[in-house]
């Protein structure tokens, strides 16, 4: 039984399709939009289909951009001979909130997944090689710990070899502020085999 119009259940249906909004969420934003003055309203429908018109892969790095190149590619002041793999876009920004990599980016859009139906040919690993071929001293890669990410790091890292390029792999282990009791033994045993000397 619909509790509302026919228009607010078609705003509330489609808001619920987006990541991470399930029904209550998709129902306050939609009462909240109805209620916002008609301009706003105009403003956000008008940035969400620019962005979607305008918005494409970087030519160089393949993360979403409005222009060629994203602003780090068209950096100057940037490390490009060290490429950072990472499988999304929201990974290199976590990346760039740290403040303290130097280096340029690989967008993969994905990871390697053969239960999901989803093979090499499936990410950006054929853009990756192409860009091996010009002045790179080392490749990071920096994909999730999970299964899809390190099949996707070990494949990867297969392809990279022949190169002679240097090929390393983010540690991974305990997190800042986590309690052993509660971590996972996959977990500790990186931790302990990525331990440094203090």
């Amino acid at each position: 039984m619909n509790y509302y119009s026919e228009q607010i259940t078609n705003l509330i249906g489609e808001l619920s399709q987006l990541p991470g909004i399930g029904t209550k969420s998709a129902q306050r934003l939609a009462f909240h939009i109805i209620s916002m003055p008609r301009e706003k309203v105009e403003r956000l429908t008008t940035a969400i289909s620019t962005a979607r018109e305008n918005i494409r892969y970087c030519k160089c790095c393949c993360t979403l951009t409005d222009r060629e190149l994203c602003p780090i590619c068209a950096s100057e002041k940037r490390d490009h001979a060290t490429i950072m793999v990472v499988e999304t876009t929201r990974d290199l920004a976590a990346y760039e909130k740290t403040g303290k990599y130097e280096g340029v980016y690989h967008v993969l859009h994905g990871a390697i997944s053969p239960m999901l139906g989803i093979g090499p040919a499936d990410i950006r690993l054929k853009e990756l090689m192409v860009r091996l071929q010009g002045d790179v001293r080392e490749v990071i890669i920096a994909t999730n710990s999970s299964l899809e990410g390190e099949t996707t790091a070990m494949y990867i890292s297969k392809l990279i070899k022949p190169t002679g390029i240097k090929c390393t792999r983010i540690a991974s282990g305990v997190p800042v502020g986590g309690d052993l009791e509660y971590i996972d033994e996959v977990t500790l045993l990186r931790a302990l085999e990525g331990r440094t000397e203090l």
